[in-house]
């Protein structure tokens, strides 16, 4: 089956004979492109995070997404699959982050092990105060060098990539937060 907008074959998982189906040069470019946004931008994030903030992309992500739960409170099962972080990860961060005052974790009542993580009234300084910072970097390293179309298509992107992530492996991704659930307060999280 040939797709007519491209002219390419019908490449999607199960419609080959079990050959590796290897990238065209359009392709190429396309993921070369992309693996540049995936290893770099995070990297760069986390640098200017760091300078300016004292603290790491992944932290503030942390941070950002309990200040905007009711409560700031969240399950850490939860808070790991909003974060697109493995429980073992997101553990060991809470923990430096707890130490530091900035959250304090909670056994929930009941069956199983489950905790849940609290935003303390520092974390939420701590975090509110880098915002404006991490905002400026995400406009200066993405947003700003991008026309209004080109962010429609990396939005489309972004969310047909995480649902193809989550249709092949449901039980071993993490999940992103829901594209409804939105911050109520744009400085903290873009």
């Amino acid at each position: 089956m040939t797709d007519t907008a491209t002219g390419r074959g019908d490449r999607r998982p199960g419609r080959s004979s079990g050959k590796a189906l290897w990238l065209d040069s359009e392709e190429r470019a396309a993921w070369l492109a992309n693996s540049a946004i995936m290893i770099s931008l995070p990297a760069a994030l986390d640098a200017r995070m760091q300078r300016e903030s004292g603290m790491t992309f992944f932290e503030y992500m942390v941070l950002s997404v309990l200040s905007e739960q009711p409560a700031r409170t969240l399950q850490m099962s939860d808070l790991a699959a909003r974060t697109s972080a493995s429980l073992s990860r997101l553990s060991h961060v809470v923990g430096r982050l707890e130490k530091r005052g900035l959250l304090t974790r909670a056994r929930i009542p009941g069956s199983g092990r489950r905790t849940s993580a609290t935003l303390s009234e520092a974390g939420y300084k701590e975090v509110v105060a880098a915002a404006p910072g991490h905002v400026a970097a995400v406009r200066e390293y993405l947003i700003d060098g991008l026309e209004p179309h080109e962010l429609a298509a990396l939005q489309r992107i972004g969310a047909s990539v995480d649902a193809a992530i989550r249709h092949r492996t449901p039980d071993t991704v993490p999940t992103a937060s829901d594209p409804a659930e939105t911050p109520t307060d744009p400085g903290l999280r873009p």
